[in-house]
């Protein structure tokens, strides 16, 4: 600390540079134009739970499992189903990953899934939506599960992902002609509610961001004067020597 006093300029410049690096960790800076873009820091969830009921009456014989409708499985993680989804949410379909249930039928991700993994992902900020949807394998139920930056478009991603499955099976059995008696119906247990789940999570981040660059901008500023202070004794050994 007594060193640090007396480098009054290099610690100046060090506060600068850490609170530079806690309003970055915190939000984008652009030069051109210039502007801050806050960052997705916080993450929220939901989930609700559907009984898939069956003509034979799943509701009442809870030996099915949902593993044995051919006709529900990655229907969400569908290009078409997904982009309805997105639409009813309200959130750009790009940004949606959906991770479907797998079966002794589908052992594998449906292409575009939440289980396409990239190198890339690794940079991608908390800016996403996601999508999991979970089959019980004792009982005809899906588990779905959002997670968003905020509670209310997790709520509202969670609820769209049932309406629009319902509205997927409705569809298909009009197309098909399937006699009311013998269509699947949807029995959504409660609407989703969302929760943040890591809340005041930006002051934690900008607090960590400043501390870790203020200390080692401060080492570095130690390090720069010890040297520093070698040469010029070299070079003083040096003269000593030479006179």
């Amino acid at each position: 600390m007594r060193k640090l006093w007396h480098l009054r300029a290099g610690v100046a410049v060090s506060l600068a540079l850490a609170v530079l690096a806690s309003v970055w960790s915190l939000a984008q800076i652009s030069l051109l134009p210039p502007g801050l873009t806050p960052r997705k820091l916080e993450m929220a969830t939901a989930s609700t739970h559907v009984v898939v009921d069956t003509p034979q009456s799943a509701l009442l014989d809870l030996r099915q499992s949902t593993y044995s409708f051919e006709g529900l499985r990655n229907v969400m993680a569908s290009a078409t189903v997904r982009a309805d989804i997105a639409r009813r949410a309200h959130v750009p379909v790009e940004l949606i990953q959906v991770a479907a249930p797998r079966t002794p039928e589908q052992p594998r991700a449906v292409v575009g899934s939440a289980d396409d993994h990239h190198t890339t992902d690794i940079l991608k900020s908390n800016d996403q939506y996601r999508l999991s949807i979970q089959a019980n394998p004792t009982v005809p139920v899906l588990d779905i599960y959002a997670q968003t930056p905020t509670a209310k478009t997790a709520e509202d991603l969670a609820n769209a992902a049932v309406d629009e499955l319902r509205g997927y099976l409705g569809g298909l059995a009009s197309s098909e002609k399937t006699p009311a008696g013998d269509q699947i119906r949807l029995v959504q247990l409660g609407r989703a509610k969302g929760a943040v789940i890591n809340p005041r999570t930006e002051w934690q981040v900008a607090f960590l961001a400043f501390l870790v660059t203020f200390g080692v901008c401060c080492a570095t500023v130690l390090f720069l004067a010890r040297l520093r202070a070698g040469w010029k004794l070299a070079t003083l050994s040096e003269q000593t020597t030479a006179g």
